[in-house]
């Protein structure tokens, strides 16, 4: 690069050498006040650009296209300005150096052998490919998504555009509804104003008619004058004067009944109107009324009141004469309120509260109504013995490997097709000794039973449970012999095994059908669905699917985002979206369905599981949902629902008498109690947790689940556990952000678990460490008081003889006369001869002094003792 020149901001002149920078020179001006020449350096940033590849190539490519284009184009055209000239051979000498490439990259492609060349250029083709493959797959999901987010805005607009038309509906007719009473109001103020001006018309007239005593003519004032008829007209001051004199009120007009000297306003017209009807209602004798007053069991003076159609002020009076002092909130019995509606003179019907829920249909189904469903199958045997491993190989999916530790502690409900286009619903039940009332749910809602044995484990406790639920609830069992595959198996011992439980398979000539499975290599997987699809022919399962729907809750749960989740296996009629229900003591508005799979469907008919959203709260496990007609109906049967639990809970309460309180107490006095709260993502689990708690302690201690509910840990357990000193137990739960804060405040401890053994076995060595350890005594050996000294400085020391065994100076000693035990204590020296000595062993004489105790006498007996603490666990 050139030197170049250039002016300085201050006004000096700036020198430059070199390209990239250097050493330059400035010269101030003269108004800075310096002469002198200042170096200074100057440096340019280098910008390297990096290249594409295969840009060399195309840039080699460009230039000798465009030097082809150049050489045929006219030479009118290929007349180039003077001033770009520079630029077009710069850019030449740029595709040139492109061409060739950095450092000689163009020799380095050349010296490539053709077999390189080729996979090198296979291995671009390729990348191309990936790239296309990849851009299509991106624009495939881009799509997908774009279909989702739109089929959602279309179920979003639907759902708007319903609840937009079911708004306008309701405005319409509340519209309707005011505009007819306001028509009726119109009309009745019509009515009286048209009776109102015929009474004020009607009156002049009768006045007019009536002589006056005192008229003498029309009277004439100064400007009267005489009409064309001769009469006598009076002037505008005659006229002024008349009305100013008719106007006059004065005693005599006030007390007359002549009215018609002041006309009256249409608002006293109808006063006036209103106190004749009221003393012509007055004078009729009103028939009474007498009507059918519905008596529950219990009532409200002011619901009783507006039953009779009665003031709530007479009830209460009525009352009061018969010396209640009540009000009209206070709850009235069945039989005050019949006196008091028989005192009214109404008839009296006597129903009871529970007939809110008499709206539920239960009738049965027409014959001609049923239609086939689908078996529902429950997978029932003891823990790690594969029956969701059996599951999983029926359904293809692998549900065991999101169960924590491997074991199933949630009940799964399941829809399968078989191959020959038959379903049949799966329900897979917890092994654990804890679920008990979870395998006892799965049995009664449930058609068959697939009882699943270990071929090498044979039949155990669980397995025995679930043959007596089976029998319990009446349902027929399979029983699937599994883990065939292993080298240990042996089916016919498990053949016997059942024999000693009544369970007697086809291969010993009887009823239950057995099958040879292996969940792991899939055998016999066909011969099981084959026997399920026999028993369900044999059962000629059917249902009406035409009728408000009913079915069992067969979990139930508190999802963060959607709010409470039942899963509901729907055993008569179909279950819509829209629908109203009441299940247990909760109630709600089906939301919206899932299946098994997490899909979205519109309905569920008989023997099919689906999670139903839109519940008020979380309902029990077990419960049965009914859909009923209107929320007000489904409300009503939920508040009664809840009510009745209530006052069930406190007459358990309050059966107890006042001395059976107090031995409570007394017996607590003794008892020590490991407080603890409970929270858990299902209400099986749950309840699993609080029997399991149940059952651990003794006659010494036990464990107290002061609260026990579903969901997150919260604030408020928080402070419940704060106030009772308990710790948290979360089960495949956590707690939220706030009360994690506030237990690291208050130092409440929380514990996670995600198996519920673990759980069980935390909490017994917790209840363990509440009992007092056991006194452990081992005797050493006994002494014999020969004569008693009184020593200064020490007190009495009995002169003795070991009799047996060994006196130790660290060990205890009781004092015995006449064996009877006088005091017990500890030693304060052990001497033998004037020294101290540890031990004294057997048919020695020692001196021995006891701790804060001279009472000693010649003859008595010290035995020598070593105690210890051993923990105890229960």
């Amino acid at each position: 690069m050139s030197d170049t020149d250039g002016d300085n901001k201050t006004g000096g002149t700036i020198r430059t050498r070199g390209g990239g920078g250097g050493a330059g020179r400035v010269r101030p001006g003269i108004g800075q006040g310096r002469s002198k020449t200042v170096v200074v350096e100057t440096k340019r940033k280098r910008v390297i650009k990096p290249k594409a590849p295969g840009a060399a190539a195309k840039a080699a490519g460009g230039a000798k296209a465009g030097s082809a284009a150049a050489a045929e184009k006219p030479a009118a055209q290929a007349a180039t300005p003077a001033h770009q000239a520079p630029q077009q051979a710069g850019g030449a000498g740029r595709a040139a150096r492109a061409a060739q490439g950095p450092k000689g990259r163009g020799a380095m492609l050349q010296s490539l052998s053709p077999e390189e060349y080729e996979r090198r250029k296979r291995a671009l083709e390729a990348a191309k490919r990936d790239e296309g493959a990849r851009r299509a797959r991106e624009e495939a999901e881009a799509k997908a998504r774009e279909e989702e987010r739109l089929r959602l805005l279309a179920e979003k607009e639907e759902r708007e555009r319903r609840e937009k038309e079911e708004q306008i509906r309701r405005e319409r007719e509340e519209a309707a509804k005011a505009e007819a009473a306001a028509e009726e109001a119109r009309r009745k103020q019509a009515e009286e104003r048209a009776k109102a001006e015929a009474q004020t018309r009607a009156r002049p007239a009768e006045e007019a008619a009536a002589p006056r005593p005192d008229d003498r003519g029309p009277a004439r004032g100064p400007a009267g004058k005489r009409g064309k008829d001769g009469a006598d007209r009076p002037g505008p001051r005659g006229r002024d004067e008349e009305r100013r004199r008719s106007g006059k009120l004065t005693i005599s007009r006030v007390m007359s009944d002549d009215e018609g000297g002041r006309q009256r306003s249409v608002a006293a017209m109808r006063r006036r109107a209103e106190r004749e009807k009221r003393k012509m209602r007055g004078s009729e004798t009103r028939e009474k009324v007498v009507r059918d007053v519905q008596v529950p069991d219990a009532i409200t003076v002011q619901e009783l009141a507006n039953r009779m159609a009665e003031r709530a002020a007479d009830v209460v009076k009525t009352l009061f004469k018969s010396g209640m002092m009540v009000t009209i909130n206070d709850t009235l019995d069945a039989d005050t309120a019949q006196l008091v509606v028989e005192e009214f003179g109404h008839r009296v019907v006597r129903v009871s509260e529970a007939d809110v829920e008499n709206v539920i249909e239960t009738a049965e189904d027409r014959p001609e109504d049923l239609k086939p469903r689908a078996p529902v199958v429950t997978i029932m045997g003891h823990v790690d013995h594969g029956k969701t491993s059996l599951l999983d190989a029926i359904r293809n999916t692998n549900v065991v490997s999101g169960e924590a530790g491997g074991i199933t502690q949630h009940i799964g409900a399941y829809q399968v097709t078989t191959e020959g286009g038959a379903k049949i619903t799966f329900l897979d039940t917890p092994g654990h000794a804890a679920f008990t009332s979870m395998r006892a749910r799965g049995a009664q809602v449930t058609d068959i039973v697939v009882l699943v044995v270990a071929a090498d484990d044979s039949v155990m406790p669980q397995t025995i449970e679930a043959i007596h639920h089976a029998k319990a609830a009446g349902v027929p069992m399979i029983v699937a012999i599994n883990k065939c595959d292993k080298p240990d198996a042996d089916p016919e011992k498990v053949r016997l095994e059942l024999l000693q439980h009544e369970v007697v398979v086809e291969k010993l000539s009887g009823d239950v059908q057995d099958v040879e499975v292996s969940a792991k290599t899939g055998k016999g997987l066909d011969e099981l669905l084959e026997a399920i699809a026999l028993q369900a022919e044999i059962l000629d399962l059917k249902a009406n699917p035409d009728r408000p729907a009913e079915g069992a809750v067969i979990e139930a749960k508190l999802d963060v985002g959607r709010g409470p989740v039942a899963t509901v296996l729907v055993q008569r009629g179909t279950l819509r979206r829209g629908d109203v229900f009441v299940v247990g003591e909760q109630w709600g508005r089906v939301r919206a369905l899932m299946n098994d799979r997490g899909e979205r469907v519109n309905e569920a008919g008989p023997s099919v599981p689906v999670e139903v959203l839109g519940l008020q709260g979380t309902p029990e496990a077990g419960d049965v949902l009914n859909v009923v007609e209107d929320e007000a109906k489904a409300r009503e049967i939920s508040d009664y629902r809840q009510r009745k639990a209530r006052e069930m809970q406190a007459a358990r309460g309050a059966r107890a008498t006042l001395d059976q309180l107090l031995a409570q107490a007394k017996a607590d006095q003794d008892v020590a109690e490991l407080p603890i709260v409970v929270k858990a993502d299902v209400q099986g689990s749950v309840e699993a947790i609080v029997q399991a708690m149940e059952k651990i302690g003794n006659d010494e201690v036990r464990v107290r689940v002061l609260h026990a509910g579903v969901g997150a840990i919260t604030e408020s357990d928080v402070t419940l556990a704060e106030a009772s000193k308990a710790p948290i137990i979360g089960f495949n739960v956590r707690a939220n952000a706030p009360a994690r804060e506030a237990a690291n405040q208050k130092g409440v401890e929380i514990r996670y678990y995600s198996v519920i053994y673990d759980l069980v076995d935390d909490v017994k060595a917790a209840a363990s460490g509440l009992l007092s350890p056991e006194i452990k005594e081992t005797f050493l050996g006994n002494a014999q008081i020969k004569e008693v000294f009184k020593v200064s400085g020490v007190g009495k020391v009995a002169g003795c003889v070991v009799t047996e065994g060994v006196a130790r100076r660290a060990a205890g000693v009781r004092l015995l006369r006449d064996n009877v035990v006088i005091h017990e204590g500890r030693l304060k020296t052990l001497k033998r001869f004037k020294d101290e000595v540890a031990e004294v062993r057997a048919g020695q004489e020692c001196g021995m002094a006891f701790e804060n105790y001279e009472d000693i006498r010649p003859g008595d007996v010290i035995e020598i003792f070593t105690s210890e603490k051993v923990e105890r666990t229960l």
